[in-house]
C-alpha cells in the first residue's frame, strides 16, 4: 500500500515539474479573439505569436509562419539586398582604386593625354596607309590612260587592282572615321571619371570629425579635490 502511493506522488511531482518548464502560447487570432494554448495556436499561423514562461514574462516571439509565395517573395528581398550590399562595397572599392591611381588632377591629365595619343597614332598610320594607296591610284590612272577611250579593254587584271585600290582607300577612310569617334568616346570616359574624382578628392579633403577626449575622473596629482 506504502509503495502505491510513493509511485503516484513521484508521478504527480514529474507531472507538475513538466508543467512547470512548458510554455505557455498567446496570440490575438484574425477575428480578435486571444488563444492561449501550451503549444504553438495554429488559428495563428499567420501572425505572431509569443511565448509565456509559467510566470508570465515573454521568453520569445514567434513570427508567422510563411506561405510558400511569402517565402519566395521574402528571400528574393533577402538576395535584392544583399546584392545591393555587395554592388555598394564593390563601388567602394573601385573609388578607392580610382583615387589612389588618379591622387590629382594632373595626373589623370597625364594619363587623358596618353590615351588620346594612342589614337592619334593609329589615326595617323591610316592616313599614312591613304596616301601609299592614293599613289598607287594615279600610277593606275597611268596605265588606264591607253584605255580611256575603251575602258573594257583594259586588262582584267588591272581593273582588279583599281577596284581593290578604292576598297582600300575606303575602307581606310572608314577606320579614320572610326577613330574619331573612339577619340570621343575616350574623352566622355576621363570627363565622367574627373567629375567622379572631383567629388572624391573633396571628400578627402574634409577635416575628420573632431574627437573629444574622455574626462578623467582622478585628480591631477598632487591636488587635493
Amino acid at each position: 500500500m506504502g509503495g502505491v502511493l510513493l509511485a503516484t506522488l513521484a508521478a504527480d511531482i514529474a507531472r507538475a515539474q513538466q508543467g512547470a518548464s512548458g510554455g505557455i502560447y498567446t496570440c490575438v487570432d484574425r477575428n480578435g479573439r486571444r488563444l492561449t494554448a501550451d503549444r504553438p495556436i495554429p488559428e495563428c499561423l499567420d501572425r505572431e505569436q509569443r511565448e509565456l514562461s509559467p510566470s508570465g514574462t515573454v521568453r520569445r516571439q514567434i513570427g508567422p509562419s510563411l506561405t510558400e509565395q511569402e517565402r519566395a517573395a521574402q528571400e528574393a528581398q533577402r538576395r535584392k539586398e544583399a546584392e545591393a550590399r555587395s554592388r555598394e562595397v564593390e563601388e567602394r572599392r573601385r573609388e578607392r582604386v580610382l583615387t589612389t591611381r588618379y591622387p590629382d588632377k594632373a595626373t589623370h591629365d597625364v594619363e587623358r593625354a596618353a590615351a588620346i595619343q594612342m589614337v592619334d597614332d593609329v589615326t595617323a598610320t591610316a592616313e599614312k596607309r591613304i596616301v601609299e594607296l592614293k599613289q598607287q591610284q594615279k600610277a593606275f590612272e597611268v596605265e588606264m590612260e591607253f584605255y580611256k577611250r575603251d575602258p573594257s579593254k583594259a586588262p582584267l587584271v588591272l581593273r582588279r587592282k583599281i577596284a581593290e585600290n578604292e576598297d582600300g582607300i575606303a575602307e581606310q577612310q572608314r577606320f579614320i572615321a572610326g577613330q574619331d569617334q573612339e577619340k570621343r568616346r575616350v574623352h566622355q570616359r576621363f570627363d565622367a571619371e574627373l567629375a567622379q574624382l572631383r567629388k572624391l578628392w573633396d571628400a578627402q579633403r574634409l577635416p575628420a570629425p573632431a574627437t573629444v577626449a574622455p574626462a578623467s575622473d582622478a585628480a591631477p596629482a598632487g591636488v587635493r579635490p
